[in-house]
């Protein structure tokens, strides 16, 4: 039995089908994908930013510059994030067939700021020892000036829901005899082989954390 929206601003009002509101659906593709977009309102004008997003239980992380405007404004307003990881080019007989596979989320919430630099520094952490493991114990220790120059933001998972598309194309049974190839591109984010910075101290090997990074 389907789940219901959580809220009204979070149920899908097309394509009905490819929505969820399955937290565990909604958390994968959250873990999935770091990059996010945020769109807020900036002194009246609607802004949408991209920024590194990661996920602390129920709720979802981002960070940028203390003197950001948008940062600033965001901080108590209401704001959206979403999510997207593109799997597929979906070739149909037909132009207004073509789509995409793909998976999505989008989450609604009034903005909290992450106070203090102690709050601030454990979750700069857990963002680095999800994405790096162990990495953090390894790095130059973070300064007070970094992290006072460091904003962040969170929203609750609680008015979150998730699109997915994914298949063949869905031509109508009228468009199927027409002679033109239908299907699905592929497309996967691959990680290379991890680049050395050209000044790094002699004797350092690779870390395991940088040859197992991949994108899900």
């Amino acid at each position: 039995m389907p789940q219901p929206a959580p809220s009204p601003r979070t149920r899908a009002r097309r394509l009905h089908d490819k929505a969820t509101y399955d937290r565990a659906v909604i958390d994968a593709i959250l873990d999935a994908m770091p990059v996010a977009h945020v769109g807020h309102i900036v002194d009246g004008f609607p802004v949408v930013t991209p920024t590194l997003q990661w996920r602390e239980g129920d709720r979802i992380y981002w960070h940028g510059s203390s003197a950001s405007r948008m940062q600033k404004r965001a901080s108590g307003a209401q704001v959206c994030l979403t999510v997207t990881l593109l799997d597929g080019m979906v070739l149909a007989r037909s132009g207004l067939e073509h789509s995409v596979n793909y998976r999505s989320v989008m989450v609604f919430g009034e903005a909290d700021l992450v106070e203090g630099a102690e709050a601030k520094e454990a979750h700069l952490r857990r963002m680095m020892e999800q994405m790096f493991p162990g990495r953090w114990e390894a790095l130059r220790p973070i300064t007070a000036q970094e992290l006072k120059a460091t904003r962040i933001l969170s929203l609750p998972l609680s008015e979150a829901s998730a699109k997915i598309s994914a298949g063949p194309p869905s031509d109508p049974p009228e468009d199927r005899p027409w002679p033109v190839w239908a299907g699905v591109i592929p497309i996967r984010l691959t990680v290379g082989e991890p680049e050395p910075a050209s000044d790094l101290a002699p004797g350092l090997l690779t870390p395991e954390h940088a040859r197992d990074y991949r994108i899900r």
